[in-house]
């Protein structure tokens, strides 16, 4: 895996927050794949199930399947291995599964015939350090992240999510080719949401990101064409 894969293409993912096929078509029909990519989740593929994958991507556009796989390791092997058959450009499978879980699900992943990117969920950028306290994991937000990013790294993932904040060390620790994926990613004229841990685009991608996840910012616009291009001209033309 080399840093070309984040040279060639959109570096913006829109997060299909919606939840319904329909609404879900009826955005994507105001854009190109040649804007953005596009990222499934948990809401849409319980409403429309792995059908509406299966047509983003017959409309050629590179699918993130956001589905945070977290089971036994064959459980986790075979859904890997179902979601590459659908043609999706990336999926995930949640780190906290453990070593032996992701590498079943890298090797899956590396018997298919269109092989996805593979990356880990590190922690939730809606989690504080008071969230993560509460469920029992010591040490602060960034801690938790780097050593689960790391443990990614040696069971072969091609990279991890992560908040924008973290990319700089995740860089620097596990070099440039590792993926990093960044949710919490906000132009400036956005509301925050619920996000705890954000940057806006040029600012992700000067930390060191390599993907950005943009959600209502784009999904809600009234013209989001407008708002991916005004994006573009951003990441082009940085501050």
């Amino acid at each position: 895996m080399t840093i070309e894969y984040a040279q060639t293409g959109p570096r913006v993912i829109v997060a299909l927050d919606f939840p319904t096929a329909n609404e879900a078509l009826a955005f994507t029909a105001r854009i190109t794949p040649q804007q953005c990519r596009l990222k499934v989740g948990f809401e849409l593929f319980t409403s429309a199930g792995p059908t509406v994958v299966e047509t983003l991507v017959e409309k050629g556009f590179d699918v993130f399947l956001d589905l945070k796989y977290h089971d036994i390791p064959n459980t986790v092997a075979r859904s890997c291995a179902a979601a590459a058959r659908l043609g999706v450009w990336m999926l995930n499978v949640h780190t906290l599964g453990g070593r032996n879980m992701m590498q079943a699900a890298r090797e899956a992943v590396d018997q298919a015939t269109q092989r996805p990117l593979l990356i880990g969920v590190t922690v939730l950028t809606s989690h504080s350090a008071d969230d993560l306290h509460e469920i029992g994991l010591g040490g602060d937000t960034t801690s938790q992240v780097l050593r689960l990013a790391h443990l990614a790294k040696q069971s072969g993932l091609d990279g991890v999510v992560c908040s924008a904040q973290e990319a700089p060390q995740l860089c620097r620790e596990n070099g440039n080719d590792f993926c990093l994926v960044t949710p919490g990613i906000r132009p400036s004229s956005a509301a925050v949401g619920d996000q705890q841990r954000i940057m806006t685009p040029s600012q992700a991608i000067h930390a060191g990101a390599h993907y950005l996840v943009i959600g209502r910012p784009i999904t809600a616009a009234s013209d989001p064409l407008m708002v991916l291009a005004a994006i573009d001209r951003e990441l082009r033309n940085p501050v």
